[in-house]
């Protein structure tokens, strides 16, 4: 729905934040009440420790938003990652997931700087710039 659409837009994107706040807030009522066997095995699964898993759901389902537009900005096609390297993409976007510079990489991917910066502040850089001499080398 565009904003022409939308009467209240404003108003219909608080709505919207403080549905995903609660559904959050649900999310993590859940993971408190599932025992620790379960909890454990999920984390196995996933192969992260329980305590990562814990800060993964604490930081919620858009932790790693950033990290598509960050490849895109570098050049890196994501969806050629997720087919021949899947292990590596949900390595990039756990790590991701836990930035302590989400300002810094909004900013930059905002202003499409974010290529020439994220060696500055972000976690992934020296797997990207791998990714990124390799896709400059493959194209």
């Amino acid at each position: 729905m565009s904003t022409e659409t939308r009467p209240y837009p404003v108003v219909q994107d608080l709505i919207d934040a403080f549905a995903g706040w609660l559904k959050h807030r649900r999310e993590l009522r859940e993971m408190r009440e599932m025992d620790r066997f379960n909890f454990d095995r999920i984390a196995s699964d996933l192969r992260v420790s329980p305590s990562e898993l814990e800060q993964l759901v604490r930081h919620g389902p858009h932790a790693a938003d950033e990290l598509p537009k960050m490849l895109e900005q570098l050049g890196i096609d994501e969806e050629r990652l997720s087919r021949t390297q899947p292990l590596l993409l949900r390595d990039l976007e756990r790590v991701c997931a836990h930035c302590p510079d989400k300002v810094r990489c909004h900013r930059d991917l905002a202003d499409h700087t974010a290529a020439e910066h994220y060696r500055e502040f972000c976690l992934n850089a020296s797997t990207l710039e791998t990714l990124d001499h390799t896709a400059a080398t493959t194209h």
